[in-house]
């Protein structure tokens, strides 16, 4: 910790904190997944409070539209990785620590492996299925997971999984979610987000981390936090456990490969484009329509239709509602040989823009 007195002056007068409290954050190992609107602010302020090591998961590459509430990327990085461009930033940030860039999707079958190397979970993820599988890998691998949301004027916090004075943990995200419609929450491209909600959030989850390491007591623990921008009320809610959900593997995450688009267009695949009819007249890349939110009443229809003699590749703007689309129909067709595109048609539509 080279200059800690001087760089960690200001969090070490903190009463209580002193010496002590930035040697733990010094040791500490933590893993962000997601590095968007929440993993963002999260990675800046980890590594200017000096997390000894911090490792960044994700696969998609900068957009035009992530930049109005992804802080750590400029129009510069517009095609780059997410994680290797955030790792390199944060790094400059603060040269005393490790960052650790993973550009590679979290799944089923990797997550328990990443998990293995840290000490707590950040979630920045943006979809329901990420969020259920990074609690479910949690829960299994016994890991506290700072858990974090945000839509619209709205967001969440809490502290999930955190071991107890009794021998028990905290509670869950299946706790307090047991079964989330998945299609019943459209992503930022379609219901929006303010974009200062996503610091906010993303901050509050960072504070929650710095005091995981050094001062347990004040932790979120058994409560929601939950933010409205659009009245500026802040409250909480008391979280239980739900003793009738036990966790005892990963086998029901199903894991959706994707590909890039000079893959598909050189392929012989079947289209489906998740997203609403007026995205759709506004740009699309072909194919059928059936919008996330109909999945349920037109899904059998769609594949009378289109069958599954050939693989089907799901598309929309970003890739998000395409993954859970991909998944909605693995599960009731698990014949069905299915892909997604990889960062959606958003890349697509900037280059017919420009």
């Amino acid at each position: 910790m080279a200059d800690t007195p001087g760089r960690y002056h200001c969090q070490m007068a903190l009463p209580g904190f002193g010496m002590k409290g930035q040697q733990s954050l010094h040791r500490a190992r933590v893993l962000i997944v997601g590095a968007g609107g929440l993993g963002c602010p999260v990675g800046q302020y980890l590594a200017a409070a000096g997390i000894g090591q911090l490792a960044i998961a994700d696969d998609d590459t900068v957009s035009l539209s992530n930049l109005h509430r992804q802080i750590l990327f400029t129009p510069a990085d517009i095609g780059k990785p997410k994680a290797l461009v955030a790792a390199e930033r944060l790094q400059a940030q603060n040269p005393d620590i490790a960052v650790i860039a993973i550009n590679e999707r979290v799944h089923a079958g990797n997550i328990l492996r990443l998990l293995e190397d840290f000490d707590l979970v950040v979630d920045g993820s943006d979809n329901f299925e990420t969020k259920y599988l990074l609690s479910d890998a949690c829960v299994l691998a016994h890991k506290p997971l700072i858990y974090g949301a945000i839509y619209r004027y709205e967001g969440q916090v809490a502290v999930l999984n955190v071991p107890l004075q009794d021998g028990t943990y905290a509670a869950n995200y299946r706790d307090i979610f047991p079964d989330a419609n998945k299609a019943a929450v459209p992503d930022c491209s379609e219901g929006g987000v303010l974009p200062p909600l996503a610091g906010i959030v993303g901050c509050l989850q960072a504070s929650e981390v710095i005091k995981y390491f050094t001062d347990k007591a004040a932790l979120l623990t058994g409560k929601l936090c939950m933010i409205n921008l659009k009245d500026g009320s802040i409250y909480q809610i008391k979280l239980t456990r739900n003793p009738d959900i036990q966790i005892k593997d990963l086998s029901q995450h199903l894991y959706i490969e994707s590909i890039g688009y000079e893959e598909l267009k050189n392929g012989d695949y079947q289209l489906v484009d998740v997203r609403s009819f007026k995205e759709h007249l506004a740009f699309n890349i072909g194919g059928a329509l059936l919008p996330l939110n109909t999945f349920a009443d037109h899904l059998p229809a769609l594949m009378d239709t289109i069958g599954i003699s050939r693989p089907i590749v799901c598309y929309c703007e970003t890739g998000k509602r395409s993954r859970e689309g991909a998944l909605l129909i693995k599960k009731y067709y698990p014949q069905a040989t299915i892909y997604t595109l990889r960062n959606g048609i958003s890349p697509l539509k900037e280059k017919t823009e420009q």
